[in-house]
């Protein structure tokens, strides 16, 4: 007889198997295999894009700091576009596509930034690239939606597991580009990262289109009682208590639900949340390096190791946080989860300007690696959340909506750690930490209610220990 969870369900034996095992056969089969390797490629052209791109726009096109503040930071406006519009889209129009698409578009525009040297053309090129990369994102995350099924965290872990180990790839062959420091070189790293679009487009043609309904009845089986979308209970029409208790079912005009996610103020609630939910990613990008040139003593060298430290946990430790993360109620408490890490992270930094030179940097790494297991936390109440907050037979436009939270905090987080944060010092973590700690209260209380779930220290224990 087989051992059940306490959750309801019992565990099947591949969610246990490794990463390398579940990667030649993750959840949702051949088509899931062919869209994680293509995800890999083009997060590998990432990484040559971001190692590159500013010292490509310095030296090669020679646009001042200023020019490439405002680039960069009206592609990321421009980016916040590209969620809503791709999942406006795909609640018309099949998926796979508009995702081969928004990779051919991507690799017209680096073309274009190849031939394009004035400050006037190259705006509009790279603001229409970053569109098309968050459309993207936002196209892969339905498209694993609905070939995982009921098993979308884990296939969520994996994806996130090949796009670090595909970003850092990228990464170390542009140090070696940088390197040898010539036009052609960085010439060579952006055609590199135009091939990433081409084979991804590709690897893309090779699936089939995935078939939300066969997802769902597989799934559902058979009719279950609904409950009512918007601020009321039971969002998602949820019944049973296990990681994968949100089974529902299409709700028709009748049963009172906002007509699309704009109308929606439970879940525009949850995105507008969701936007301090994942301040970690500026933290570790801008708050940790600059924290450490411009206020403590720790070496400079360290600044590297940030990014070393969240690459290889993200690859190891993904998927197995997503085991015991999944669901509704396993979701929420990763939010709480998420705020206690954060709070912990920015208590690190805050201290980090007391003590010698080694000591704060063993502060410093202590905090990238807090942050990194917050980023975990997040990756996957967000992903998780998103979905089971969302009614079924219109969730392309409402993961549209909540892929602009990753957009708008991309924007935003940057200047909030370096114009306010920062400029308070220690003060300002520890606001921002008990900031964010408390809003994950909030998100957590406001999500459980609207998916009709209580406490559960069982699986709040689970979630802590494994």
């Amino acid at each position: 007889m087989r051992r059940h969870e306490k959750g309801g369900r019992a565990r099947a034996p591949e969610e246990r198997r490794g990463l390398l095992a579940q990667l030649r056969n993750p959840p949702g089969g051949r088509n899931a295999r062919i869209m994680l390797l293509a995800l890999a490629v083009d997060r590998t052209g990432s990484g040559l894009w971001a190692a590159s791109s500013v010292l490509y726009l310095t030296f090669v096109t020679q646009l001042s700091a200023q020019q490439i503040g405002v680039l960069l930071g009206v592609a990321g406006v421009a980016g916040i576009a590209g969620s809503p519009l791709a999942g406006r889209l795909a609640g018309r129009f099949p998926v796979r596509p508009l995702l081969i698409g928004c990779h051919l578009l991507r690799l017209v525009t680096l073309g274009l930034v190849l031939v394009c040297t004035g400050f006037d053309a190259l705006l509009p090129v790279v603001a229409v690239t970053y569109l098309g990369d968050r459309a993207a994102k936002t196209l892969e995350m339905l498209f694993a939606t609905r070939t995982a099924g009921e098993r979308r965290a884990a296939y969520q872990a994996l994806s996130r597991s090949a796009a670090n180990a595909g970003y850092g790839v990228g990464a170390g062959i542009a140090a070696i580009g940088l390197a040898v420091g010539t036009t052609g070189a960085y010439r060579v790293l952006i055609l590199g990262n135009a091939l990433s679009f081409v084979v991804a487009a590709v690897l893309v043609w090779r699936t089939t289109e995935p078939s939300e309904r066969v997802v769902e009845a597989a799934r559902g089986g058979g009719a279950v009682p609904g409950g009512q979308v918007g601020d009321g209970p039971v969002g998602d029409g949820l019944v049973g208590d296990g990681p994968e208790s949100g089974r529902r079912i299409a709700e028709g005009p009748e049963s009172g639900r906002p007509a699309g996610p704009w109308r929606d103020r439970g879940y525009l609630r949850f995105v507008l949340l969701d936007i301090p939910m994942n301040l970690d990613d500026s933290v570790l990008a801008v708050g940790l390096p600059l924290w450490l040139v411009n206020r403590t003593s720790a070496p400079h060298a360290l600044v590297p190791a940030f990014l070393v430290i969240n690459t290889v946990l993200v690859v190891v430790l993904q998927l197995g946080v997503s085991r015991r993360a999944e669901g509704p109620r396993r979701a929420t408490r990763a939010v709480l989860l998420y705020g206690v890490l954060m709070f912990v992270c920015c208590g690190f930094l805050a201290v980090a300007t007391r003590g010698g030179a080694w000591a704060a940097g063993a502060v410093l790494l202590v905090a990238a690696l807090l942050v990194t297991l917050a980023e975990l936390m997040r990756s996957v109440s967000s992903w998780e959340l998103a979905v089971l907050l969302a009614p079924q037979d219109a969730r392309a436009a409402y993961l549209g909506v909540a892929g602009m939270s990753q957009s708008i905090q991309k924007s935003a987080g940057p200047p909030l750690l370096t114009g306010v944060v920062m400029a308070a010092g220690p003060v300002g973590w520890l606001a921002l930490g008990t900031v964010v700690a408390g809003l994950a209260v909030v998100q957590r209380r406001a999500c459980a209610r609207r998916l009709g779930i209580g406490p559960s220290r069982t699986e709040s224990a689970e979630l802590v220990i494994g």
